[in-house]
């Protein structure tokens, strides 16, 4: 009879279990759950990222002009902050993000963001919030490369030409590393914008520079920076505001945006300090516009890399960012002659191909890193290619790009630079009719 009994039990209980697999399968494909945590924490990343380009990118090169040049290019970064807000929210995002194609989203599966409501989730934070997080990478990519043809480019020319760049460069090339597109299926790694933001961006800005040649009286004349207060504020309110950028890229509140930030911090501080120590052995003394363009030069350095390595991977990538953005802004703008003028491909452009290869060095767990690009990727030579073909890819295609819709631009604008009384006098007063300063 107990034996009965015992052979009963073991048949309810394993009854029971065939009834519940279809609710745990259930279990595993249920929808996404909107985590207040999350939300909270990339709402204020969000804020933080957009505080990076007006004011801190603003003030950065505001300050890096003559002060006959202040107002225009504190001008650009807003009217591109407007702009590019527009456009992301109209066809960019569904670019950039929209499900399917290696190469560019459809634009119509989100075309006015529809389908973006207020219950609508990405991961655990809801879809409005992903898309505005999103929306100010796509803002500060663009106004970067303003910095290389600063004093000299037509405001109409740099509207139209930020307009097309974002919708022809910027928004299919996040598609391909985020939004699921080729180099993503390649295994590469840029946990928060080094491919995307600032290589991107720094082959434009190399670009745009030899196309529209250089400044009048460059190099001969003296061309200091008109404030450099304002130099360093804007690069103290860059460090603080990239904590959203690279911390808020893991789209949670976690331990690897725990990583992301501490990793940040460690690499900036290097690179700040190796900039000033080089200018301070080579000079004598160290300066105030070294340390804090230095500190720029890791933080974008470290933004691939942020959420695949530890504190050793982080030092090194401070240091190497910084010391190969620091030869290419001095010794080899200087060798070439071109008028970056304030040196977006040497730090942005540099620093960011530093800082994607060395991911593929730091992301092995033996360094402290968080592991390979995908399951296929099983050493480091491998993850160094990985990320060679992301590079590579958006330098050959940005470059040719930016030089076409440049040349186009020209075309529709009767050419991309003001008259050359018009820089002479200055941009503020010339296509403003405004002074930075009334003195």
């Amino acid at each position: 009879m107990n034996r009965l009994n015992n052979k009963t039990w073991l048949s309810l209980l394993a009854f029971g279990a065939l009834l519940m697999l279809p609710a745990l399968g259930l279990a595993q494909d249920e929808e996404p759950v909107l985590s207040a945590g999350d939300t909270a924490w990339m709402i204020t990343a969000t804020a933080l990222v957009l505080l990076m380009t007006i004011p801190g990118l603003s003030l950065f090169y505001a300050g890096l002009v003559r002060s006959k040049n202040v107002l225009s290019v504190l001008m650009q970064c807003f009217a591109i902050t407007g702009m590019s807000s527009i456009l992301w929210y109209v066809v960019a995002y569904g670019i950039a993000f929209g499900e399917g194609g290696a190469f560019f989203g459809p634009p119509g599966s989100k075309l006015f963001m529809q389908g973006v409501t207020v219950d609508s989730l990405s991961g655990t934070i809801p879809e409005t919030v992903f898309a505005t997080f999103q929306m100010t990478f796509a803002i500060i990519t663009p106004a970067l490369i303003v910095g290389a043809f600063a004093e000299r480019m037509k405001f109409s020319s740099m509207m139209l030409f930020s307009a097309a760049w974002l919708l022809l460069v910027y928004a299919p090339v996040c598609h391909w590393v985020w939004g699921g597109g080729w180099i993503s299926e390649h295994g590469a790694l840029d946990f928060a914008g080094g491919t995307v933001v600032h290589i991107n961006a720094g082959i434009a800005a190399l670009v745009a520079a030899l196309v529209l040649g250089k400044r009048r009286g460059y190099p001969e004349a003296q061309m200091r920076p008109n404030n450099l207060g304002y130099t360093v504020i804007g690069a103290s309110l860059l460090w603080v505001g990239w904590f959203g950028f690279n911390a808020g890229s893991e789209l949670a509140a976690d331990g690897v945006a725990g990583m992301a930030m501490l990793v940040t911090q460690i690499a900036t501080a290097m690179a700040a300090l190796t900039w000033m120590f080089i200018e301070w052995f080579r000079h004598g003394k160290p300066s105030v516009l070294g340390i804090a363009t230095g500190a720029v030069a890791g933080l974008v350095a470290i933004t691939p890399a942020c959420g695949s390595v530890g504190p050793m991977g982080a030092l090194f990538i401070g240091l190497f960012g910084s010391l190969f953005a620091f030869i290419a802004s001095t010794t080899v703008k200087r060798a070439f002659g071109y008028d970056d003028s304030l040196d977006v491909f040497g730090v942005h452009g540099v620093a960011g191909i530093v800082g994607a290869l060395l991911t593929g060095v730091f992301c092995a767990e033996q360094f402290g890193g968080a592991g390979f690009g995908s399951d296929d990727i099983t050493s480091i030579g491998a993850q160094l290619w990985a990320q060679s073909i992301g590079v590579i890819a958006t330098l050959v295609y940005g470059a040719v790009a930016t030089f076409i819709i440049l040349k186009v631009v020209g075309l529709l604008t009767g050419g991309l630079r003001v008259t050359e009384e018009e820089e002479v006098e200055g941009l503020d007063l010339a296509l403003h009719d405004e002074k930075g300063y009334n003195l």
